[in-house]
């Protein structure tokens, strides 16, 4: 399930505008709509989650995070706003950490055990800015640099603030205030030479550099095609290079290397058919050998630095031992692989001080081009497999799973030349071979207690910090109590003063002494008070609450307003504006309703409460009504007969159809009640009066006491009264 989390600037310079008449921030809201929309297409994008991010402090710029929904991710989107300053590094910190706050809990990590593929959770940030300077509350920056602290448990176990299944990507905003007459360049979108580009391309992003509507599109494409499952490694060559194909010279070694001996590309993990899951038998070992006796682990690269060599060697498969296969991203190292044309023969690749005595370490897998030549994968085997795999093969073929000393002293040799957290591994491929008992149960896993118990106090205040971030969330950050006023006057030199010579000259007497200076000590703690958005502007009272391109149409109101008035006191607000709101708060019903008073209690708390009239004014409350017999009249089967006076249209088919009943009162499926009334409950109807002698009969022949009786008067009036309000309603409706 790919997370997809958005990084939107939020800072003034956004409010600019383009010559298509929207601002920068407007357009990378359409950005993100248009994204969900194109990745929508995909099937797969069913167990996509969005995240949004803007440039608040945290915790208040994470807008939309782990736990909520699509709506509010929709909504938070559009109530953004172009307010503050241009806090890149602070913001990606922040964006890295929700990304990685709930990696230690579920532990796909996997510290100290080596690297798994097939533990991840892939995630996409894409930052839409506008690529100006970078802004603090300090200075200008020229660099990204991103905070070296955070309140994030466990980050110190990796060096970099992302991980190798974590990309960025940045759509930079150029379009120009003004149409441009020169026509754009054909081909792909060119990166751009922003601060956020290197970090970019350190995390295997990319920057893209907007100069259009089209190319914005053209880049949206783009990046729903890079949302992949998939781990970033550095691939790296190591020794000599291979020797040159036939009718081909060898690459002139002029003080640079070719662009395929280092690459940093994405390796592609597929998940299951079945399960939907990625599975894997065989992790990236680490660059340490692990000590027991170590009290703390050594931090881990974000991407691991993969070593491959150049010489030629036979791919090794055997049947029954499971092994991994990953798909290269194209690179000038995919390309420079399948131009050699040799898919029979692999290069090993290597981890650096992976191994006990060895500073290259032993090989876990090689690089192997496909039989069809469309493709290069990496195949992850397990470590040091050109020793394992031989020894496998005569347990299964000569020994017939029945080893002997010799080939047990191999083995023993083996297990201690890799690294023990391999066990597990080679523990569940035994089994899947047949041989579960070749390993003891009791063999050491590398970590130390110390080291254990340190990984589960940080699952446990991972845990804590999880939750407290999910509770932070959606809160607003408390209102600033002002500007601070700050005294620069002592960091200016008496020779850079403008008055400089008249302060020379009060100094020798030439000249009247200039008035003293205040004293910025008289100030310290001195703000000035900023607007309160909360409060409804006075336009009629405070001259300060009229904007300034409103000040010609508030001096023709208060002039219409002094003219039109026919009593003494004047109004202190226009009837135009008193019922005038918003189109962005036309749907707010609710903020509405939790400001208006509290409704008086019904008098009949029996009766269907009726909703509030906003849209419908028909609602009723469903809950708790009752059917009685004159809803089941109505509700039975209709006479589709001709209506009385109607007997002089002749219409083919038997009688007109009945119409549709649109009262609330009469609607088919629907229970209604009318209220009883005392003048209804003590006015005889037709039927009360022609069954009054029926009545007297039953009422003799109940056999009880006097109350008895009574109740069931009483139960015949209300059911005759409303049956006589029904038949009102229904001749009514048919006259």
């Amino acid at each position: 399930m790919p997370v997809l989390l958005f990084l939107i600037d939020t800072s003034a310079s956004m409010n600019q505008r383009t010559h298509l008449g929207t601002t920068y921030l407007d357009i990378a809201k359409g950005a993100v709509e248009t994204f969900m929309k194109l990745r929508g297409r995909d099937p797969a994008s069913r167990g996509d989650r969005y995240m949004l991010v803007n440039f608040e402090d945290a915790p208040f710029g994470i807008k939309a995070g782990w736990k909520e929904s699509h709506a509010t991710f929709m909504t938070e989107l559009r109530n953004l706003q172009a307010t503050g300053l241009t806090t890149v590094g602070q913001s990606l910190r922040t964006s890295f950490d929700l990304l990685n706050l709930n990696r230690l809990v579920t532990g796909i990590d996997n510290y100290g055990q080596g690297r798994n593929p097939f533990f991840l959770e892939p995630a996409i940030i894409i930052a839409i800015s506008d690529g100006n300077k970078l802004t603090s509350s300090n200075s200008v920056q020229d660099e990204l640099h991103l905070p070296l602290t955070t309140p994030l448990p466990g980050s110190e176990l990796t060096k970099e603030p992302f991980r190798w299944d974590q990309r960025l990507f940045a759509l930079v905003l150029r379009i120009p205030g003004n149409a441009s007459v020169e026509t754009e360049p054909l081909g792909g979108v060119p990166p751009d030479d922003s601060p956020i580009t290197p970090m970019c391309e350190v995390t295997g992003g990319r920057s893209y550099s907007v100069f259009s509507q089209r190319m914005l599109n053209q880049c949206l494409e783009s990046l729903v095609q890079k949302i992949q499952s998939g781990v970033v490694i550095n691939f790296e060559k190591t020794g000599p290079d291979p020797p040159p194909l036939e009718g081909k010279s060898s690459s002139p070694t002029s003080g640079f290397h070719p662009p395929w001996h280092c690459c940093h590309k994405l390796i592609y993990v597929r998940p299951n058919l079945k399960t939907g899951v990625p599975i894997g038998h065989w992790p990236i070992p680490e660059a340490f050998w692990p000590d027991q006796n170590s009290p703390t682990l050594p931090p881990r690269s974000a991407h691991p630095q993969v070593r491959f060599s150049c010489v030629d060697a036979e791919p090794m498969v055997i049947d029954k031992v499971p092994f991994d296969k990953y798909e290269l991203e194209p690179s000038p190292l995919t390309q420079y692989i399948l131009e050699r044309k040799s898919p029979h023969t692999c290069w090993q690749v290597f981890v650096s001080n992976s191994a006990k005595y060895s500073d290259l370490g032993q090989p876990f897998g090689y690089l192997k081009a496909s039989t069809a030549l469309n493709c290069v994968n990496l195949f992850v085997m397990p470590y040091n497999y050109p020793v394992l795999l031989p020894l496998l093969d005569d347990l299964i073929k000569v020994h017939k799973f029945k080893p002997t000393l010799k080939w047990r002293q191999s083995f023993e040799n083996y297990l201690k030349t890799m690294p023990p957290y391999y066990i597990g591994s080679l523990r569940k491929a035994l089994r899947i071979m047949g041989a579960p008992n070749l390993l003891a149960d009791n063999m050491e896993y590398g970590l130390s207690y110390s080291v254990v118990s340190y990984l589960k106090k940080l699952s446990q205040q991972t845990k804590i910090e999880y939750d407290r971030l999910i509770v932070s969330i959606g809160k607003k950050p408390p209102p600033e109590p002002g500007i601070k006023v700050r005294w620069r006057g002592g960091g200016v030199s008496l020779a850079q003063r403008r008055d400089f010579i008249q302060q020379l000259q009060s100094l020798s007497g030439e000249a009247p002494a200039l008035p003293v200076e205040l004293n910025p000590k008289e100030f310290q703690g001195f703000h000035l008070a900023l607007l309160n958005k909360g409060l409804k502007p006075q336009s009629f009272r405070n001259p300060y609450d009229i904007p300034r391109s409103h000040l010609l149409d508030q001096l023709s109101r208060m002039r219409r307003n002094l003219l039109n008035t026919s009593v003494c006191t004047l109004r202190g607000q226009d009837s135009d504006q008193l019922h005038s709101v918003p189109i962005a708060q036309m749907g707010n019903y609710q903020d509405f309703l939790k400001a208006a008073p509290q409704p008086l209690r019904d008098a009949d708390p029996e009766q269907p409460k009726r909703l509030h009239t906003f849209g419908n004014p028909f609602k009723l409350d469903k809950k708790g009504m009752m059917i009685d017999e004159a809803d089941e009249f109505v509700t039975g089967p209709q006479n589709k007969g001709k209506r009385p006076g109607d007997n002089n249209i002749n219409m083919p088919g038997g009688g007109p159809k009945r119409r549709r009943c649109m009262s609330p009162l009469l609607r088919l499926g629907r229970a209604y009640t009318p209220p009883v009334s005392p003048s209804l409950m003590f006015v005889p109807s037709a039927w009360f009066v022609s069954d009054y002698e029926k009545i007297f009969l039953l009422l003799k022949q109940i056999q009880g006491t006097l109350d008895t009786r009574l109740i069931f008067l009483q139960n015949i009036i209300k059911e005759a009264a409303r049956y006589s309000e029904f038949l009102f309603f229904r001749t009514s409706r048919l006259s």
